[in-house]
């Protein structure tokens, strides 16, 4: 059994005054789309036939006129930051002696924001937070060179030549 038809008196108020005062063929027959199967009690593939569109597009160009109906202020946004844990300017704040920091060493160290973070908030953060919480704020890792500093090259390459070989051929 088909669920029962809802029909919203206000887009059909809405899809009227489109009919009256649109020049544009989509929108007409996006208030058509609305105004035939609450008036007329048309199904979807009836009004589909008269307006000369495919049936799944009728409930499209319904989708149409309704968003165009909903102020732009109650229009749900997709995006943002719904789990943040401080505000854009509080994050701000937070790393500013640790910029301060930076500039003089050069250096930080990841595990002393993160208690500072973690006590700032009142709970645990993971590591990944506050690598995001840098990179957010254009920081990034700045990996250590590939080689050790108080390595000694000379004595590497005597090791090679002089090392016994621990493999045999086949």
């Amino acid at each position: 059994m088909a669920r029962p038809r809802r029909i919203d008196k206000a887009l059909v108020a809405k899809a009227r005054q489109v009919v009256a005062r649109t020049t544009e063929v989509e929108q007409l027959r996006a208030a058509q789309a609305v105004l035939l199967p609450a008036l007329v009690s048309a199904t979807l593939e009836q009004t589909a036939a008269i307006l000369g569109v495919g049936r799944a597009t009728v409930p499209r160009l319904q989708q149409r006129l309704r968003q165009s109906v909903r102020s732009r202020a109650t229009r749900s946004r997709w995006g943002g930051r719904r789990k943040a844990l401080l505000s854009a300017e509080q994050e701000a704040e937070f790393l500013a002696p640790w910029a301060e920091q930076a500039k003089e060493a050069g250096l930080l160290v990841l595990s002393p924001i993160r208690a500072a973070l973690a006590q700032r908030l009142g709970r645990a953060v993971a590591a990944s937070v506050v690598w995001r919480l840098l990179a957010r704020h254009g920081w990034r890792k700045v990996a250590p060179d590939t080689r050790h500093p108080k390595s000694d090259p000379a004595a590497q390459e005597a090791w090679k030549k002089n090392s016994p070989k621990r493999w045999l051929p086949y």
